[in-house]
């Protein structure tokens, strides 16, 4: 499984993740967030509003079983990390 980052820094964005899982399959738009010091991953999501007026999030991305996803999530944290290490954070600051 290839992983890329793209740097983002805005807000507690810290990079997005595209994943390629196959030669012919790449999944996209994988948030890595930092709430707090600690970093999480993000999944998209498809939202839409119901007739009621109620908004709904649908993950776009299932898995089978809850340590499956948790070993993926694991697996992209890893990759974050490493890639951070290589890739130093630069912000810009004006006054």
């Amino acid at each position: 499984m290839d992983i890329r980052f793209r740097d983002i820094n805005t807000g507690i964005v810290e990079a997005r993740a595209v994943v390629r899982l196959t030669d012919q399959i790449l999944l996209n738009e994988i948030t890595i967030l930092s709430k707090e010091g600690n970093i999480e991953v993000e999944f998209p999501q498809k939202t839409f509003k119901a007739k009621d007026g109620k908004v709904h999030n649908l993950d776009i991305i299932l898995f089978d079983t809850e340590d499956q996803k948790n070993l993926f999530i694991l697996q992209i944290k890893e990759a974050f990390y490493t890639w951070r290490k290589k890739q130093k954070k630069v912000r810009i600051y004006e006054s």
